[in-house]
């Protein structure tokens, strides 16, 4: 899954701002997440429970070291931090007891993987560096992740806690420690600290959230908690979930859904999906080593003055005219209305045709912050849409200054997995219509049509080769090659760590499910004796193409009209081959040793 908060462009795919820099949507949000991973290093997480087999407190921070790594080329500026509890050692601003701060708030580097790494390594003894005491305070422990966020000296937007551990009963005898545990959880809540709960399972012991972990997390308002997932036994499960909440779902917008007159509710606006390319190179001042930024103005052709943005007027031209207009006037032409979106009316799901598509879609989920009541009546509207298997069309006008466009919300509705990790989230995809110009009608050149027999065994092969395909199972190995350059690079290693190219078919695989079916396609459709990736190939059974015949010139009498560069590089070469002549070069080269040839 890519970040979600990524600006919010024109309805058409452009990125450009408003003149005016209004926009029609809320940006509250900081562009600094930060994230705390607050680990339980009691004697049940250090201890490994299959001999070769990392430890649960490995487990950790080998997901640690994933999101630091991850951070470093997604979003640098974020913050993190490492903190111990449960330990004999002591080592926070608090001064409490069993309490170690690993790594204070501050942004990802590859000092802090190494750090991290150091202990993943097998010769490292937990007990002598740091040690074991279970007489710690879990509210001692989130009040030092507290002054680690107040603490900081950098602008923060979100802010939240990942707790690890194994044990569903920290304090089973002190009801006093519970006590003050759970109100500390509620203080952090209540001024914008998100505690989530990242449980491990034990061998042959369940973990009961009901025992004293229900009254410390509390969902986060843009969130619905729903079902718990069951405790992670695999560090893929648990890197999974770590990723998933790793930073803040930012909206692209925060707009108004009106359903009529008067009523209306608040809804985000998402990406779930969007393509992931090569960070841009930074230029740098080769003196300092400083990145460049780069600035324009714009000066008046005639005179070289310098313009003010209120010398410069915008025109178009009419009737042979330039028929100036001012800001405003330009501002109100592009004013189409409020942002938001305006419900038009219902249509059966089967009238959304895979050919509108012009765009990827966007998800829509409910805002509390824009409309009070909003999750209940969009809960309401989607499970109406889904029991009667239509699709809302509505006009949509992304923000202020742009055109409207007509989009079909989709009702989508919750999928969880086996262990009660949502796969896909209850909500509306934003699909954007074409306008009835955008169809066009194509001309084709007549082309040999396949026969039933070959469509057929075409369609056999399908099936045979079908599988459950998730995009987000493929790595785009480009990128990855990459990235494990630039992580080699920071983190002083002799060579990039490997990946495999999951893009790669399988060919044993693909023989051993279809084989037959293959070769009975190919026997219908290639004629015999084709060989796939030869240069001469049969086209639509008949004789292979021909060379084209060698042109018959007089080259003594083009050298003399100093008509040689008219001749293609091709009849140069045959020449300059069957007179014994150096044919290697460019096609000036050629040129020179045929006048030379002729005496010219």
């Amino acid at each position: 899954m890519s970040n979600w908060g990524q600006p919010f462009g024109y309805a058409d795919g452009s990125d450009d701002e408003d003149e005016d820099g209004e926009g029609g949507y809320q940006q509250t949000y900081s562009n600094k997440d930060s994230l705390i991973f607050l680990v339980d290093c009691g004697e049940p997480m250090t201890k490994k429970s299959v001999p070769g087999e990392d430890s649960h407190f490995q487990l950790c921070m080998r997901c640690a070291r994933s999101v630091l790594t991850n951070k470093i080329i997604s979003s640098d500026k974020d913050l993190l931090g490492v903190v111990f509890f449960g330990t004999d050692k002591k080592q926070n601003s608090g001064n409490f007891e069993h309490v170690y701060v690993l790594q204070d708030l501050d942004q990802p580097s590859a000092a802090r993987i190494l750090e991290l790494e150091t202990l993943l390594e097998d010769g490292f003894d937990f007990e002598a560096a740091y040690g074991h005491n279970s007489g710690y305070s879990l509210s001692d422990a989130l009040w030092t992740c507290s002054n680690m966020f107040s603490q900081s000296t950098q602008k923060i937007g979100h802010k939240r806690v990942l707790l690890f551990t194994n044990n569903d009963d920290p304090h089973p005898n002190n009801l006093a420690t519970q006590r003050q545990a759970k109100t500390k959880a509620k203080d952090l809540h209540e001024i914008g600290i998100d505690v989530e709960l990242m449980h491990l399972t034990q061998p042959g012991k369940e973990f009961d959230l009901s025992k004293f972990y229900q009254d410390i997390v509390f969902s986060p308002d843009d969130e619905d908690l729903g079902v718990i997932p069951d405790p992670a036994e695999k560090f893929e499960e648990l890197l999974i979930r770590v990723r998933a909440k790793d930073h803040k779902k930012r909206s692209l917008g925060k707009l108004a859904l009106t359903l009529g007159e008067g009523l209306e509710l608040g809804v985000g606006v998402y990406n779930l999906v969007r393509q992931q390319n090569k960070p841009y190179p930074v230029k740098l001042f080769k003196k300092t080593n400083e990145q460049l930024k780069p600035k324009s103005r714009m000066f008046c052709e005639d005179t070289g003055e310098l313009l003010m943005p209120t010398d410069i007027t915008k025109y178009q031209v009419y009737g042979g005219k330039n028929i100036v207009c001012e800001k405003e006037e330009l501002t109100e032409i592009k004013n189409f209305g409020e942002s938001g979106l305006l419900l038009m009316g219902f249509k059966p799901r089967s009238a959304i045709k895979r050919h509108y598509y012009m765009q990827p879609a966007q998800f829509l989920f409910p805002d509390e912050n824009v409309v009070r009541g909003s999750t209940s009546l969009f809960a309401a509207l989607l499970k109406r849409c889904l029991a009667r298997e239509v699709v809302a069309i509505c006009r949509y006008i992304p923000r202020k200054n742009t055109p409207p466009v007509f989009v079909a919300l989709i009702p989508q509705e919750e999928e969880l997995d086996e262990h009660n990790v949502q796969v896909t989230p209850p909500g509306f995809h934003l699909l954007f219509l074409p306008f009835s110009e955008d169809f066009r009608k194509l001309t084709l050149p007549e082309q040999t049509r396949a026969t039933i027999a070959q469509i057929n065994k075409a369609k056999d092969v399908v099936k045979k080769l079908q599988f459950n395909f998730r995009s987000e199972n493929f790595e785009n190995p480009v990128l990855q090659t990459h990235y494990r350059n630039l992580e080699a690079l920071a983190l002083d290693r002799d060579k990039p760590e490997e990946i495999t190219d999951l893009t790669a078919p399988k060919n044993e695989m693909i023989k051993k499910k279809a084989g037959k079916v293959l070769e009975e396609f190919k026997e219908l459709v290639f004629p015999e004796g084709y060989e796939p990736g030869a240069k001469q190939r049969k086209v639509g059974g008949g004789e292979p193409k021909k060379p084209k015949p060698t042109v018959d010139v007089d080259m003594n009498q083009y050298a003399q009209d100093g008509k040689l560069a008219k001749l293609t590089v091709a009849v140069l070469k045959e020449f300059c081959t069957k007179n014994g002549l150096a044919s290697a070069g460019k096609k000036n080269d050629l040129v020179e040793t045929v006048k030379n040839f002729f005496g010219v």
